[in-house]
């Protein structure tokens, strides 16, 4: 098991995944264009719907691509990790959609493995990752999430305690 790398991919993890949260209350809904363009899927409910937006996407792949370098990554890692993670999280909130659950709903599970578990495959030949590896990546940012964002909720950053 590699403890360090696996330090290093959970900061870009919380970087990726955090930075439209923070970009969100610093900018609040200036610049905030939803990714899908208000587009139905065939259900009639939107495909990712409005909290998903260009500028979140944007942001938390560039921050991620930046902060890898600081962490002592290549920016190449950052970069898939922030796209990974971001596919990851639209791919929730299409699901979430075809579920019928509001936006910003609480999904136990569907909110953390894609988001975790598609950037960690992503950079698996890249880093030398094993199953044991990814796994343990997974469940510590599935648990790390979950009290993160009660945290950032109380601090008053989320607008609700997942």
């Amino acid at each position: 098991m590699q403890p360090l790398v696996i330090l290093q991919l959970l900061t870009l993890l919380l970087l990726a995944n955090g930075t439209p949260v923070i970009v969100k209350r610093v900018w609040g809904s200036r610049f905030s264009y939803p990714l899908d363009g208000g587009v139905r899927f065939i259900d009639g409910q939107h495909l990712f719907g409005p909290s998903k937006t260009i500028r979140g996407v944007l942001s938390s792949v560039l921050v991620t691509l930046a902060g890898a370098p600081l962490i002592g990554l290549d920016w190449k890692i950052g970069l898939v990790v922030g796209c990974a993670a971001m596919a990851g999280d639209l791919f929730s909130s299409f699901v979430k959609r075809r579920l019928r659950r509001p936006p910003s709903s609480r999904a136990t599970g569907l909110d953390q493995i894609p988001e975790s578990l598609l950037p960690l495959l992503g950079c698996r030949s890249m880093l030398d990752l094993t199953v044991v590896d990814i796994a343990v990546g997974v469940i510590l940012f599935f648990i790390g999430e979950i009290v993160l964002s009660r945290l950032l909720f109380k601090l008053g950053v989320r607008n609700r305690p997942y």
